[in-house]
């Protein structure tokens, strides 16, 4: 029996405006937006937001088609300006340094397909996958995939597609230096419930490299907490790039 590529069967023609937010990303940024090349017939356009890259990210981004946006870093002012400059219903959210997995575009058109004509009634994130080895990493994958289900709170890695009717109804983005991702979701899950696509987003390693499973887990943690008790944005920002990748931002 012959094999057949799957199809998208989406039953609606959706206009996808996919948001990058990048800094520094000129290594990875190519692969994501390579992926993306492969679901041209669910796309309105690319926008990739640079935030003061000192590398060829903003260059490699207009290489590819993309629409560039200059912008100072932090990645909720960089996916606010993305959005306001972008003109797709739905929006899909990711950042630089992610990769796709195969038939993503079969998860989001089936994700649209059931949220229906109203295009109200769910935003939908990838599970996360850390490039790397080890069970350290896994564990963490699991208690994310928990915290997201559970909790309806997941990670601005795990990418982010929902109807811009919807980011509006809970208020746009605000320009977070750092926990626009938190700060989203909770609103978000105030209008709507957030659902896995089923399938995984894997996202680079590095700061888990870097700073060791377990610190990172703590670091992270320690960061939401002294956020949910009033800290800054700002001073847990300057805290978190103390102790990581300085130049993804």
């Amino acid at each position: 029996m012959a094999l057949t590529t799957p199809t998208i069967t989406s039953t609606i023609t959706p206009t996808i405006s996919v948001v990058i937010a990048a800094r520094n990303e000129a290594p990875r940024l190519p692969l994501l937006l390579a992926d993306l090349a492969a679901g041209w017939e669910l796309l309105k356009e690319i926008v990739v937001v640079d935030g003061g890259s000192a590398d060829a990210s903003a260059r490699v981004a207009a290489l590819a088609g993309a629409q560039v946006l200059a912008s100072p870093p932090g990645r909720g002012r960089q996916f606010g300006l993305g959005v306001e400059s972008s003109g797709g219903s739905w929006l899909l959210l990711l950042h630089a340094d992610a990769r796709l997995p195969e038939r993503w575009q079969q998860a989001l058109a089936r994700a649209i397909d059931r949220d229906g004509p109203k295009q109200i009634d769910a935003a939908w994130y990838f599970d996360l996958r850390i490039a790397g080895a080890g069970l350290g990493l896994r564990l963490v994958e699991a208690g994310v995939a928990l915290r997201s289900r559970w909790r309806q709170l997941p990670y601005g890695d795990q990418g982010l597609l929902l109807p811009r009717s919807l980011l509006q109804r809970a208020g746009g983005l605000l320009p977070l230096p750092l926990m626009e991702d938190l700060e989203l979701a909770l609103r978000l899950r105030r209008h709507c419930r957030l659902r896995p696509l089923g399938a995984q987003l894997r996202v680079d390693g590095r700061r888990w490299q870097q700073l060791g499973v377990w610190q990172t887990a703590l670091s992270n943690a320690q960061l939401r907490r002294a956020w949910r008790r009033g800290g800054s944005a700002e001073e847990l920002a300057s805290r978190y790039y103390q102790t990581g990748d300085m130049s993804r931002r």
